[in-house]
């Protein structure tokens, strides 16, 4: 569920009442911080990278057991053009998990309109754990390319016992970073972080714009502050009742209709030739003029990464395939796998985004089933996912052998009362499938669903000129879209 921008660092609880904002802490006595500290301690910015401002802010690593244990979050604002008429704070996120808030604000001229530029402040931070906001690695960039090149799928109990062992690995690699704080990186905390920030700008009300998984974390904001909702978009959608497990199937599943969709738009490959692309890539892997192995995992992320944006990256896609089937060249699939997990030519890794949002989706999501069972269910993922469905059967693990046990909403999101919120869903999102979007949006009851009718990850800033007005007036006037609003690919 990511997406990738210009990057400035490349150079519940006891109480979850889920229509209300109650939430319940219990508070330990120390002589530094306690919960009110943290809600009023002030922002000091300053001037940086030219036309934005910097700051931090700090937060409770626990919010159950509240002590001079915090985490510092680093913060970035594009300040309003127009301040005389300016609206608030907008704080953007652009998914992951593990995504670049701060990254992403760096990208306000692209990320919103003009529009939106001129009337509010574009914020964004970076949550617990992530890029600058003290990052956390498990592994090593070695060990990183063995991790990421590593088949995740298995056929056998032998190549089972292969992967729970880095998946164990894995875990206790993040445990040993981590420390005393492995069970605090979760989505749920997060949600509480935004707050903490929302009121540390000073901002009455919160709006937000949330792509992909940054839906989750405003739709556990929203659950836990639903009086505190300016105005907030999702974009992208994720069911936060859905397990992990299903939620894998259903990705599979998307990946394989878009792979579809991109194969009918030309006629260069068929089904077939994927198929035999990957098979090989596991008895004898091309290997790059680097001397790296194009391994099943690499192709597979390439494969899945060109399918989020059908504009860029359909074309991208057409032209590794052609290089690879038809020249035994996998230089084009690694650069796109590359680029995707944010490895430099070097070899290094420019963030820490492939740990952290392991991280943090084993902080959110429990797994019970054992290997055995993951590997019981391959048939079902791969009758419904031919090509995806093997891959993603065991991709929640490493979860499995997480050392802490996941911060998660007691209930399910479901009745969440809030002000009026926009949830955009596109019909053949292979990330974050439309039924996502269609069920947040009647878990959210408030809420309007706005539909993009056409391929790739999430609906807004993409060009299409209905999807991205609706979104403009709602943040600039408050008007939300007409209920069943379907906006087609040609922007009408």
């Amino acid at each position: 569920m990511k997406a990738h921008w210009r990057s400035i660092t490349a150079a519940l609880l006891g109480l979850f009442v889920l229509a209300g904002s109650v939430v319940g802490y219990r508070v330990l006595t120390n002589p530094g911080w306690s919960l009110k500290k943290f809600q009023t301690q002030p922002l000091n910015w300053s001037s940086c990278y030219g036309n934005f401002d910097c700051t931090s802010f700090k937060v409770p690593v626990d919010y159950n057991a509240i002590d001079d244990r915090t985490f510092t979050l680093q913060v970035l604002r594009h300040k309003a053009i127009d301040q005389r008429n300016r609206l608030g704070a907008l704080i953007v996120n652009p998914g992951g998990p593990g995504g670049s808030g701060v990254d992403y604000a760096y990208n306000a001229d692209s990320i919103v309109s003009p529009a939106l530029i001129s009337k509010y402040d574009i914020v964004g931070f970076d949550p617990r754990g992530v890029n600058t906001s003290e990052p956390i690695r498990c592994l090593s960039d070695k060990a990183e390319d063995e991790f990421l090149a590593n088949d995740g799928q298995a056929s056998n109990m032998q190549e089972v016992r292969a992967m729970v062992a880095k998946a164990k690995n894995f875990a206790a690699s993040c445990a040993r970073a981590a420390g005393d704080r492995i069970g605090h990186y979760s989505t749920l905390e997060g949600a509480k972080d935004m707050e903490i920030l929302r009121l540390a700008l000073g901002e009455k009300k919160l709006n937000y714009l949330g792509k992909s998984y940054g839906t989750y974390l405003g739709t556990l904001y929203a659950a836990l502050y639903p009086n505190s909702i300016g105005h907030m978009v999702l974009d992208g959608a994720v069911d936060p009742n859905v397990s992990l497990k299903e939620q894998d199937l259903i990705q599979a599943q998307g990946f394989d209709q878009a792979l579809n969709d991109f194969l009918a738009s030309q006629h260069k490959f068929t089904l077939a030739d994927i198929e035999k692309l990957i098979a090989d890539a596991k008895e004898k892997p091309m290997v790059t003029t680097h001397q790296r192995s194009s391994t099943q995992a690499l192709i597979i992320t390439a494969i899945a990464a060109s399918l989020y944006d059908n504009q860029a990256g359909w074309p991208k896609l057409a032209i590794a395939l052609t290089q690879a089937i038809n020249y035994k060249n996998p230089n084009e699939l690694l650069s796109i796998a590359d680029d995707y997990y944010q490895r430099d030519s070097f070899g290094k890794y420019v963030n820490n985004e492939n740990d952290i949002s392991n991280i943090i989706t084993c902080s959110d999501w429990s797994v019970k089933d054992s290997p055995e069972q993951m590997l019981a269910d391959r048939s079902r993922f791969q009758a419904a996912a031919a090509i995806f469905g093997p891959f993603l059967n065991f991709a929640g693990l490493t979860c499995k052998y997480w050392k802490a046990a996941p911060v998660a909403p007691k209930r399910k999101l479901t009745n969440i009362k809030t002000p009026p919120i926009i949830v955009i869903g596109v019909t053949r999102d292979p990330a974050t499938p439309y039924l996502w979007s269609k069920a947040l949006a009647g878990d959210l009851t408030n809420s309007v669903l706005l539909t993009f009718d056409g391929e790739g990850h999430t609906g807004h800033g993409r060009g299409n000129s209905c999807i991205d007005s609706k979104v403009d007036a709602y943040f600039l006037t408050g008007q939300s879209p007409a209920p069943g609003l379907v906006c087609v690919e040609s922007g009408n």
